[in-house]
């Protein structure tokens, strides 16, 4: 049986994944869009990771 501090766990985990979710698709739209640059990434959205960044980077370039 789970206790509340486990539900309670579960969940901010749950919150932390989906706002990195969030973060990741916005840098996506803007670098798509040409709102930002790949190196201003980092500095705009400090939660991506270097490996995030370079996925988002090799998405855009498979679509040019």
């Amino acid at each position: 049986m789970m206790s509340l501090f486990d539900e309670e766990q579960i969940m901010k985990s749950f919150i932390k994944s989906e706002h990195y979710k969030e973060i990741k698709e916005n840098a996506y739209r803007l670098l798509k869009l040409g709102k930002i640059k790949i190196d201003e990434v980092s500095n705009c959205f400090p939660d991506l990771s270097d490996n995030d960044i370079k996925e988002l980077e090799a998405e855009i370039m498979q679509l040019e």
